[in-house]
């Protein structure tokens, strides 16, 4: 099916948005009363708040607490529609792109912001055998392994390998879940599993740099460094993984150490088939845009997010840059309808922070505000309830945290699904 954007003289312009994470989203709630029909395409029903991700790989939420329809999206503005499809390739000279599905779909603006995918640096055996937390499914797919070889170690099967959790990258993904496995090992097990012998339950933090969370301040990364101790996370810093084996991890200085399950959060890039597009792209594949956020030689493209770097130097790859770039971008479409120039994005920095654990996160804002501990945990929940999309949503969330944290140890109850 060819869907053109020149059926007749009173159409609206037509707005295809690639991609329903934080920057899609905010691309089209931004254009949601604009004269423009808005087209958002992607391959999953549903939006991910990938940040709360790894609390339905450790058993804390739900995966429904961090998704939500697209179309139900879609629904709430007048001017868009969702459809289920995966973008195959872009005819920047026919304005139009090709799907899965094998249908054509014209634009006269087309917005790309369709992610990034785990980096595996081509280490031997890290894509075959280790696990991301990049996506609902694969979260689910790491809660049930890890929560599976549990049970058969417990009873002694043979097909069980000894439960040390070997993390990848001490990212804040890898140090929010180090810091969250611990303390299930900590306070649930020996409630649960008292026939388990705690020392066997390790939980390792590889790092191939001399310190945890990079981009912060030396004092909080000292202290998340501490706290990941105090929870008897074993950090492997200076250290790189040299091969990944379904069942361990041989290091960059020999040793190998056994691993239950292998969770991969440390580099991305873009998905190899955006090479094909023929659109041009720099360090990690990510598509080169001009200040404005539109695409190099391509004025009717914009790139944004995660996907994107500018040719006068790449944003973080964070949801507020992200957020912020949708935004931008609905700005200079409707700039560009007025018959007006584009402008330049300002990225205004709002912080970064990250949770180890309990009362413990680091939070790290513009002009040299610094937190840590219970305050900059308090910070980290709310600000992640509060940018889920959906009120039930952050209901549910604000309760399972509330049980996971506030009513912890005294409710062990983990959210399980079926052993692989």
């Amino acid at each position: 099916m060819n869907e053109s954007t020149t059926d007749g003289g009173d159409r609206r312009p037509r707005v295809v948005v690639v991609g329903g994470g934080f920057a899609g989203l905010s691309a089209v709630r931004a254009l949601s009363d604009a004269d423009v029909e808005v087209l958002l395409l992607d391959d999953d029903l549903y939006n991910t708040f990938q940040p709360l991700l790894y609390q339905v790989a450790t058993g804390g939420l739900n995966p429904g607490d961090v998704t939500y329809a697209l179309r139900a999206f879609a629904a709430r503005h007048p001017n868009a529609q969702f459809r289920r499809m995966r973008v195959s390739g872009v005819d920047a000279e026919r304005r139009c792109v090709h799907t899965d599905t094998g249908d054509e779909i014209g634009y006269d603006y087309l917005v790309l912001c369709c992610g990034v995918t785990a980096n595996y640096f081509a280490i031997p055996g890290a894509e075959e055998h280790a696990w991301t937390v990049y996506t609902r499914k694969a979260a689910i797919e790491v809660r049930d392994r890890m929560l599976g070889n549990l049970e058969a170690y417990a009873q002694g099967r043979p097909e069980a390998v000894e439960p040390v959790i070997v993390v990848v990258g001490a990212g804040a993904t890898g140090v929010e879940m180090a810091g969250t496995l611990a303390e299930l090992r900590n306070t649930a097990l020996p409630v649960t599993y008292p026939e388990i012998d705690l020392a066997h339950v390790r939980v390792v933090l590889v790092e191939m740099t001399d310190q945890v969370l990079g981009p912060f301040a030396p004092r909080l990364r000292r202290y998340t460094a501490k706290e990941l101790r105090k929870r008897g996370v074993e950090l492997r810093l200076g250290t790189a993984v040299k091969e990944v084996h379904q069942d361990g991890v041989v290091l960059s200085d020999g040793e190998r150490l056994p691993s239950a399950a292998t969770i991969w959060a440390t580099g991305v890039k873009v998905h190899d088939q955006i090479a094909g597009w023929g659109l041009p792209q720099g360090r990690g594949g990510r598509i080169q845009v001009e200040p404005d956020m539109r695409v190099v030689g391509h004025p009717e493209i914009f790139a944004v997010g995660d996907i994107a770097a500018s040719v006068g130097g790449a944003l973080p790859q964070l949801a507020q840059p992200a957020i912020q770039g949708g935004r931008h971008t609905a700005a200079q479409i409707r700039r560009l309808l007025a018959g007006q120039p584009t402008q330049p994005m300002v990225y205004k920095d709002k912080g970064t922070m990250a949770t180890i654990g309990r009362n413990a996160a680091v939070v790290q804002l513009p002009r040299g505000v610094k937190l840590k501990g219970r305050m900059a945990w308090l910070a980290w929940v709310g600000l992640h309830i509060v940018m889920l999309v959906g009120h039930r949503n952050r209901l549910a969330t604000l309760a399972n945290l509330s049980v996971r944290y506030l009513a912890w140890p005294g409710r062990l109850n983990v959210i399980v699904g079926d052993p692989p």
